[in-house]
């Protein structure tokens, strides 16, 4: 596929925040190209050859981990993934000494996920590299809410005036912080729904709405989007029991009801079925678009490697920035 013009400028992708309309629909727009690319038989690019992509995660992970080295490799890259079990980290080695040890074998781009929020970012300026943002803590996880922007807007074809409710464990959750910049900066409404102790103290500076009770959140939504209740990053009672959350902000069809009747179902994953969402809900063919997710997240991931790619240094013949 040939360079098309592009508006993205950054360096690096450490976060939505920051980002403009325009740069995320042009993101956008490319991933959508290669969605079309991605279902055909030849998937490969030369998009990355001769560049060297290195994968580090510092937390366990599934679909990011393993879109990131796909996409990464239908564009041509070379693909070297790290994981805190299989590196020097483990031997107690800082973020700062892994930074420099990667930094002097050239790499291109460097993707990372870190459990501390902003570990990212002072990584960023410690190498020669372009730096992507695969989760740090519960600050930002861009690439996240650029697919799920993706996967909402072909399937209803725009973000602008839609109702979007983030529903569930708001506090920990850096898929909502990315989410709710990436839809209020396309002009979409945003409501979340949690009870009060797994939102943020500082929720009423999101500019979103606050709902404590799901159909009252839920009425009239065009998207429902539900998060993981992640139990390890909680240390206390944040819910009284697995059943009682799910009794009160587990998604059934009872409290879907209120929702738009096309209203769509979301989750980024990894699902706890019977937790957040009732399964039948989860595998609805018609209304949930949990694995159309997945498949925009190579796409997406492969359109931020290639906008990245247009500002590093020596590139190779015949590809504009």
């Amino acid at each position: 596929m040939s360079a098309a013009p592009i508006v993205f400028s950054h360096r690096h992708l450490l976060g939505i925040e920051g980002l403009s309309g325009g740069e995320i629909a042009s993101i956008l727009d490319l991933a959508d190209r290669y969605v079309r690319q991605n279902r055909q038989i030849d998937k490969k690019q030369n998009t990355l050859r001769g560049r060297t992509l290195v994968l580090l995660f510092f937390e366990n992970s599934t679909r990011t981990r393993a879109s990131f080295e796909l996409a990464g490799k239908r564009l041509g890259a070379d693909c070297v993934v790290m994981t805190t079990e299989g590196s020097s980290i483990k031997k107690g080695e800082t973020l700062i000494d892994t930074a420099m040890t990667l930094n002097a074998m050239h790499p291109d781009v460097l993707v990372v996920r870190h459990q501390d929020s902003g570990a990212v970012n002072l990584l960023s300026q410690k190498v020669n590299c372009s730096v992507i943002n695969a989760g740090d803590g519960s600050h930002e996880h861009p690439t996240q809410a650029l697919l799920d922007a993706l996967t909402i807007r072909r399937r209803k074809g725009r973000l602008e005036g839609l109702t979007v409710a983030i529903c569930g464990d708001i506090l920990h959750s850096r898929v909502a912080r990315s989410n709710i910049h990436l839809l209020r900066t396309m002009g979409a409404k945003v409501r979340v729904v949690a009870p009060v102790t797994l939102l943020p103290g500082h929720i009423d500076k999101w500019g979103v709405e606050v709902h404590h009770d799901m159909k009252r959140g839920l009425a009239d939504a065009d998207i429902v989007m539900m998060l993981r209740l992640q139990l390890e990053r909680m240390n206390g009672a944040f819910v009284p029991s697995l059943r009682e959350y799910f009794h009160f902000y587990g998604l059934d069809y009872a409290k879907l009801g209120v929702a738009k009747p096309d209203a769509l179902i979301m989750h980024p994953g990894p699902m706890n079925r019977g937790v957040e969402i009732d399964p039948e809900v989860a595998d609805d063919i018609d209304r949930s678009l949990i694995r159309e997710q997945v498949e925009m997240g190579v796409a997406v991931r492969m359109a931020c490697l290639d906008a990245l790619a247009r500002h590093l240094p020596n590139l190779p013949a015949g590809m504009a920035k």
